[in-house]
């Protein structure tokens, strides 16, 4: 399966971001970003299926939440950031 992960600065903040993207009708599961990805060595992302980034980047924007980075995971597990 090929996934995006949102990259969050905190625990609460991808909490936040999973709420609302629930209530838009995304989604999203909150996991441990990888390390391979992970700048500051522990961060939480949420990861969601491939066809619903642009739904949940627009529902993130409009309740004033920013990703910090989108990583897309392909289906061999590598990983490539993706502007948002």
């Amino acid at each position: 399966m090929i996934y995006y992960l949102i990259i969050c600065r905190s625990l609460t903040y991808a909490q936040r971001t999973a709420r609302v993207l629930e209530r838009s009708g995304i989604t999203g599961h909150i996991q441990r970003a990888p390390k391979v990805i992970s700048r500051e060595g522990c961060g939480y992302c949420v990861r969601i299926a491939e066809q619903r980034l642009t739904d949940a980047l627009r529902a993130l924007r409009r309740e004033g939440l920013t990703p910090k980075q989108v990583f897309l995971q392909n289906a061999d597990g590598e990983y490539s950031e993706v502007r948002s």
